[in-house]
């Protein structure tokens, strides 16, 4: 399981982090300052930081260099949004940086991002007796494949990467489709049929009033 160390002084915050980033497979450990950070840093190895910079003691510009110095990928989370703060961190080595307030469906595709940029993504997700193979494009159950189109395994990929959160429709239409969600559409309600008639899923995939869709369950990452 890929860790992710968290670098955040406000606790609600953290919290949020934390509890999607574990839903989604990951390991994440919380620091509170600065100082907490680095002595983690020094004594765990982690796969990605998420960094605050304005954080007591040792500010996130600081942990930033230490973090260089140990090849440790890192996205800046932060409340300074100015173009000079975003320009300056990127220099610095951040692989990304993203403003607060967030969505947390954009945090893990972020995450995500800068995890396969770094070879360090999941080859294969786990979801109840379902395997899906992600660099194959093959589902199976039991070892018996379940055909599905290449839209409807990006929408069982996404749905699977965001267990038990809700998404909304223009979000799955965005990422999936790759274009502008237009809400008279019912494309992603179609191929939201089609995948729960393939899969068997009718009371996992949940229809959410009013947003879109949620996959209920556990999973597992390898």
């Amino acid at each position: 399981m890929l860790k992710i160390l968290i670098a955040e002084d406000e606790e609600p915050i953290a919290n949020l982090i934390r509890m999607n980033l574990h839903k989604a497979g990951y390991q994440c450990i919380w620091a509170s300052d600065g100082e907490s950070a680095a002595d983690l840093m020094d004594n765990e190895k982690f796969d990605l930081m998420l960094l605050d910079i304005m954080l007591p003691g040792i500010n996130g510009y600081e942990l930033m260099e230490y973090a260089r110095t140990l090849s440790l990928p890192v996205i800046f989370l932060t409340a300074l949004g100015s173009t000079e703060n975003k320009v300056k961190g990127l220099k610095m080595g951040a692989d990304d940086y993203l403003t607060k307030p967030f969505e947390i469906v954009e945090l893990l595709a972020r995450v995500e991002a800068v995890l396969r940029r770094y070879h360090k993504t999941e080859t294969q997700i786990n979801v109840f007796d379902v395997v899906i193979d992600i660099a194959s494009r093959c589902v199976t159950r039991n070892g018996e494949m379940i055909p599905l189109t290449m839209k409807e395994f990006d929408l069982l990929l996404l749905l699977a990467r965001n267990r038990n959160i809700a998404l909304y429709r223009e979000t799955i239409y965005e990422t999936v489709w790759g274009g502008e969600y237009m809400g008279q559409s019912r494309t992603v309600d179609l191929h939201i049929q089609r995948l729960k008639k393939k899969l068997g899923w009718d009371n996992e995939i949940i229809a959410v009033y009013k947003v879109g869709y949620r996959l209920e369950g556990e999973g597992t990452e390898l």
